[in-house]
């Protein structure tokens, strides 16, 4: 067994404190990995605050880890010590439903083991990526690849797989309009990724404060939703819109620019309810979805695609001891685009 450093809270009000956690003893197709950097979400702020629901306390959030091998079970047959890895939003399933079989474990029937405020296999309750040591089974270890830096990769096995999946899910590529909603660690992802699959991209944000960003990130074009023109200039423009905001928003107006036949999918997961006129969905045929990031496979191929294209966050490293301060200048949008942890500092 192997006792780990982290960064836990107590409750939804309370700060991050110094804490030790037991990540368990391996077995056979387990792999012990030494964390480097922990990107922070914002579904941990979600989390630890408690607006999703109840969570049992002490929490150790993170689920965007990048790191290195240290020990594998008898069995792994993937990874060896020395490997540069990732784990994302969950570290198990049931592997048995149709839904695993077909890769898509995010949706698996018996539910996913989320990286942290879970329960594992083995009854215990899981604790994530702001910590020095976890152990996952290798199945749900990702490989991260030689050109891609560690702090940097870390964010991908979070927001570069929960925007590129819609994106290749709906077809996003050449001859293809996608806006996406939101400027933050999501969307500016979801806009270099859209870029390189080859869509004609455009952003969609409360302000121009980010359009220099934007378009360097690969975007043809920037609107501020706070002018009443912007609706009316794209009504009908768009095939796809990635939502990436965890705020409610007016969905109804942004429908309204949608093709027929266009799709808009939420990707980000505001604690209350969203509204829709139905009548924004029947006029031209369109659709209103979501989506929950993506199966080890494809989460892989993310990286892989990352990696061929040369796509990164923009990221802020900070210490352990500037976490309380980033949940405040997350929620206050104050950062460019993804606090990641340096967890040598925990």
């Amino acid at each position: 067994m192997v006792i780990a450093k982290a960064r836990a809270v107590d409750g939804p009000d309370k700060s991050f404190r110094e804490a030790e956690i037991e990540r368990r003893d391996l077995d056979q197709h387990d792999v012990l990995i030494e964390i480097k950097y922990a990107g922070i979400c914002h579904s941990d702020i979600h989390t630890a605050h408690g607006d999703w629901g109840e969570v049992k306390y002490p929490l150790v959030p993170g689920h965007e880890i990048a790191g290195i091998v240290t020990e594998v079970g008898s069995g792994v047959t993937k990874y060896k010590a020395g490997d540069r890895v990732g784990v994302g939003c969950m570290v198990d399933s049931c592997g048995e439903c149709k839904n695993c079989h077909d890769g898509e474990e995010q949706y698996c029937l018996k539910g996913n083991v989320p990286t942290y405020a879970g329960v594992d296999k083995y009854g215990e309750p899981t604790q994530g990526g702001y910590s020095t040591h976890i152990v996952v089974t290798e199945d749900f270890v990702l490989r991260i690849p030689d050109n891609i830096e560690l702090d940097a990769a870390a964010p991908l096995l979070c927001a570069g797989i929960t925007t590129y999946s819609p994106l290749n899910h709906w077809n996003a590529g050449p001859g293809k309009k996608v806006a996406v909603v939101g400027m933050g660690g999501l969307g500016h992802m979801a806009v270099k990724i859209a870029h390189a699959m080859g869509a004609e991209v455009s952003v969609l944000s409360r302000t121009l404060n980010k359009k220099e960003d934007g378009l360097e990130f690969g975007a043809e074009a920037y609107y501020a939703t706070t002018e009443p023109e912007t609706f009316e200039k794209l009504a009908g423009t768009f095939d796809l819109i990635i939502n990436t905001v965890s705020a409610k928003i007016d969905i109804s107006a942004y429908l309204s620019l949608l093709t027929l036949d266009g799709a808009m999918v939420n990707v980000g997961a505001p604690a209350e309810p969203l509204e829709v006129n139905v009548f924004s969905l029947i006029g031209h045929r369109r659709s209103f979805a979501g989506s929950m990031i993506g199966g080890i496979h494809e989460t892989q191929e993310m990286l892989d695609f990352c990696g061929e294209h040369g796509i990164v966050p923009k990221i802020e490293v900070i210490s352990a001891d500037y976490i309380d301060e980033a949940y405040e200048r997350v929620l206050n949008s104050d950062v460019k685009y993804r606090f990641v942890i340096d967890t040598s500092t925990i």
